[in-house]
């Protein structure tokens, strides 16, 4: 008797096949494998030789020999996960800063050893850029119930201060200055920086371009919960029918 039907069933085992998927791969009936791999019956040499090849096999040790786990995914073919062979695609390792590390980060922010030790995510983007993590803690962004909340993540892009009056008006930035660490809309105007908050009972703050000490554009927002899309759409569809309506009034006269 061979080794055969144990070999097939810890190939079957490796793969993550079932029965029926194994012999219809092979055309073979389920019942006619389940005697192979109880030892009940024998393969024809031409199911031996399609298994064989499928595999990259030698047939003599299908047959002669109870194989390893080890040594089944050693076998090139369709069986192997060339694990070996995968190319790892390196995430760009961002630190974090959260509401618990904001105040330290503020005194701290340009010490290399402080912020190593802040939390980290990993995320694909370009590691030849500097990114940083900042956790939102308070209602400043948010308006009419949309916006930002605390417990969402943004992820900044690092910009040099000569570019940053370069910026578009608007864009989204967390910022260091003086002693606080800001995340509000910017804003440049005759040389001064106005963060605005999207929160209409948020005053302005106003501070002399040369005072940022560090500035990061957001990319990236990780949002604590499911954003509501749906109020949205309502708003572009009446935007729509409000134009339409226009339209109609101006053809009509």
């Amino acid at each position: 008797m061979s080794f055969f039907g144990k070999n097939i069933k810890k190939i079957r085992s490796v793969k993550g096949l079932s029965q029926q998927a194994f012999a219809e791969l092979f055309d073979l009936k389920r019942g006619t494998l389940g005697a192979y791999e109880e030892g009940r019956s024998e393969p024809k040499i031409e199911t031996l030789i399609k298994v064989a090849n499928h595999f990259s096999i030698v047939i003599d040790d299908l047959l002669t020999n109870e194989l390893t786990v080890n040594q089944l995914l050693k076998f090139k073919g369709d069986l192997t996960t060339y694990a070996e062979d995968v190319k790892r695609e390196k995430f760009a390792i961002i630190p974090c800063i959260t509401e618990n590390t904001a105040g330290d980060y503020v005194a701290l922010y340009n010490k290399e050893g402080f912020v190593k030790e802040l939390p980290t995510m990993q995320l694909p983007v370009n590691p030849t850029k500097e990114f940083r993590g900042y956790t939102v803690s308070n209602l400043e962004m948010t308006s009419h119930d949309k916006g930002f909340y605390p417990k969402d993540v943004v992820v900044g892009e690092k910009v040099p201060a000569t570019v940053i009056k370069k910026l578009n008006n608007g864009t989204l930035v967390f910022v260091v200055v003086e002693d606080k660490l800001i995340f509000r809309r910017l804003y440049v105007a005759k040389g001064n920086v106005v963060l605005r908050a999207d929160h209409k009972n948020i005053e302005d703050s106003i501070y002399p371009l040369s005072e940022i000490k560090e500035l990061w554009r957001v990319r990236y927002v990780f949002f604590r919960r499911i954003p509501e899309f749906g109020d949205l759409v309502e708003d572009k569809l009446l935007m729509i029918e409000q134009e339409l309506l226009k339209m109609k009034d101006r053809l009509s006269q």
